[in-house]
């Protein structure tokens, strides 16, 4: 949270929750006549919005008055994983310049014409 934030929070905000990375859930102390009430996050380390858990996720949206209740994970529910794009650890198709840039060959492939052929 840069210093504008801390002080927008500070006199304006209200803490609503936390979610179990520690990052912090705030909504307007006084909301406006006829507007959406403002609700916002304080990221813990990296400011990255994949990290938002989906009980969360529903309530900064305004899909939900109430941040959901965590119930736990289910036995066939993953993990939440953040959006690797653009790491190393991105995934990479075969015959990426990264992965040996060899790929097997295709039907699609073209072919450029030469005459006499």
């Amino acid at each position: 949270m840069d210093i504008g934030t801390r002080i927008f929070t500070w006199l304006h905000g209200r803490e609503v929750g936390r979610d179990a990375d520690g990052n912090r859930y705030f909504e307007e102390k006084r909301p406006r006549e006829g507007v959406r009430t403002r609700r916002w996050i304080a990221y813990v380390g990296v400011a990255e919005a994949s990290l938002v858990p989906p009980e969360w996720y529903s309530w900064l949206h305004h899909i939900t008055d109430a941040p959901l209740p965590v119930l736990g994970r289910k036995v066939w529910e993953k993990p939440h994983l953040p959006n690797l794009t653009g790491t190393p650890a991105g995934y990479r198709p075969p015959g990426h310049d990264y992965e040996g840039g060899k790929r097997a060959k295709s039907s699609s492939d073209y072919e450029s014409w030469t005459p006499g052929s």
